[in-house]
């Protein structure tokens, strides 16, 4: 069949979606429409907002659906009615069987990891937190279980030991949707050849990420804490509560990091500043200096600048209440 004849639905919300719709795009496959989220309040005024790939549709006249349930029996029906040929899902919800299992050539999905492992919604903040060297991507066909489906292409990625998540986010962004190009050429020439998943007795997962998940574990060694501010930079943000002059306790996000490898004897916890360039915290296996931060009510910044206006010597961590 000639690309121009295939007809495509796009399923997706995040940035992380846009750059594949607008690689599809850009090929000049026919989108018959977008499937997204619904328009929510969002910011301080509460107005209302559209996803990127809903504005990305309506700039390009392709039709948009917005669904609150993927089940709504009006939604099938006009979801069938573009008589879409591939469903192609890319940062969506998991949908049900009559969504996946209704074009013709199926259903295919692009996941930001080398499946078997890290399925589930946060792969891409979990292989940083777990100090992972490399991840990867793959194409697969959705089936009943989530992210189990029958393996179309990978392609591995190495992990920079300085990369953060949002580093990670917009390479796999970038090279997820060449790879999704690729993937979707296979199935109109008919060549696709998809295979089960390699069998692992335990695969590692990517659980969706909750704040207290997010609360930065001091009594851990210095990598692993490096691991776990980098995998939530800049968003969620790895958090800390701290109390100063014994009274008053915030909540403080950290960003950025380096650590220095060091044998000391200083209480774990300890906040280390000369009030002017530095800012360090002793933990087991050397300190970890901060490099960006921000305080409730305040911008991030780098710590040369919130040291300007700011005296971390009469800071404390409560190492119990922060693990």
């Amino acid at each position: 069949m000639n690309k121009n004849d295939f007809r495509i639905a796009f399923m997706g919300t995040p940035e992380f979606a846009l750059e594949s719709l607008k690689k599809i795009i850009e090929e000049n496959f026919q989108v018959v429409c977008v499937v997204t989220a619904t328009d929510k309040p969002a910011g301080r005024g509460k107005k209302i907002s559209e996803s990127a790939i809903k504005k990305f549709a309506i700039q390009n006249n392709i039709p948009v659906l917005q669904p609150p349930n993927l089940k709504d029996i009006e939604f099938i029906n006009d979801l069938n009615s573009f008589h879409a040929h591939l469903n192609v899902v890319v940062a969506f919800r998991m949908l049900p069987e009559a969504v996946w299992a209704m074009p013709p050539d199926g259903t295919i999905n692009l996941h930001a990891s080398l499946l078997p492992d890290y399925r589930g919604a946060a792969p891409i903040n979990r292989v940083i937190i777990n100090g992972e060297k490399k991840t990867g991507l793959s194409t697969f066909f959705i089936e009943k279980d989530i992210d189990t489906g029958k393996i179309i292409l990978q392609k591995e990625i190495q992990i920079p030991a300085h990369m953060n998540a949002g580093e990670l986010h917009d390479t796999l962004m970038v090279e997820g949707a060449t790879l999704l190009i690729k993937t979707i050429v296979l199935i109109i020439s008919g060549n696709v050849s998809p295979k089960p998943q390699s069998h692992v007795k335990v695969p590692k997962t990517a659980p969706k990420i909750h704040s207290e998940d997010c609360k930065i574990p001091w009594n851990k060694n210095a990598n692993t804490i490096y691991n776990h501010i980098r995998g939530l930079s800049p968003f969620p943000g790895a958090w800390t509560e701290v109390v100063i002059q014994g009274r008053e306790i915030i909540k403080v996000k950290i960003f950025e990091t380096t650590v220095i490898s060091e044998v000391h004897k200083i209480k774990v916890g300890s906040i280390i500043s000369d009030n002017k360039t530095y800012l360090k915290v002793a933990v087991d296996g050397g300190f970890l200096f901060i490099n960006e931060l921000q305080v409730p009510g305040k911008k991030r910044m780098g710590i040369k600048d919130f040291l300007l206006g700011n005296s971390p010597n009469q800071w404390k961590i409560d190492i119990e209440d922060n693990n």
